[in-house]
Order: structure tokens, then sequence, then C-alpha cells
């Protein structure tokens, strides 16, 4: 299976609209670009900070002062999807 870009609108803390594009792990930018096109929403400004968060957990958020035209949301959450990825499985004895 392929992996995907996972981009949700989050109003309320509740997904308003989300879409899925294909994306693979290292160019999230530009599947971001496509997804916010899908959304009609201009493209927010991926910061060092954005960068970090996606380099370490492959996610990350962006908020209303992320994008340079206003915007009717309170945050932009994006996630890479891999079907294949085998989970982490927790070492806590408490787990088991």
């Amino acid at each position: 299976m392929n992996t995907a870009l996972w981009v949700r609108v989050i109003r309320h803390h509740r997904t308003a609209r989300q879409v899925t594009v294909p994306c693979g792990r290292h160019d999230p930018e530009d599947a971001l670009s496509e997804a916010c096109h899908a959304l009609d929403l201009s493209r927010p400004l991926w910061l060092e900070k954005n960068r970090r968060e996606w380099n370490e957990f492959a996610q990350t958020r962006f908020l209303p002062d992320s994008f340079l035209e206003a915007v009717d949301f309170d945050r932009l959450e994006i996630e890479f999807i891999d079907p294949d990825a085998k989970k982490k499985r927790s070492t806590d004895p408490r787990n088991a």
C-alpha cells in the first residue's frame, strides 16, 4: 500500500474537513500544497519548528498565524501515514 499525507482542518476540537494525498516521507511540502489546493486553503508557512516536528514525529500542526490569509479554523494538522510500518511496542511491563 502507498504512503500518504493525512491533512485535517480542526475547528472547535473537531475535524471539520480532511483529505489524504500521496506523499513520500521526505517530501511533505509538495503533498501539503496539493492537499491545501483540494481543501481550498492557502499554503501555510513551513517553519523550522514544523521541520523539526516532521523529522522527529512525522506530523506537525499549523496555527492560524502560519497562514498569510485569514482562516476560519483553529489549526491544520498533517500526519504521515505508512500502512506497512510496524507499530512500536512499549517495553513497559505494565502494558503487557
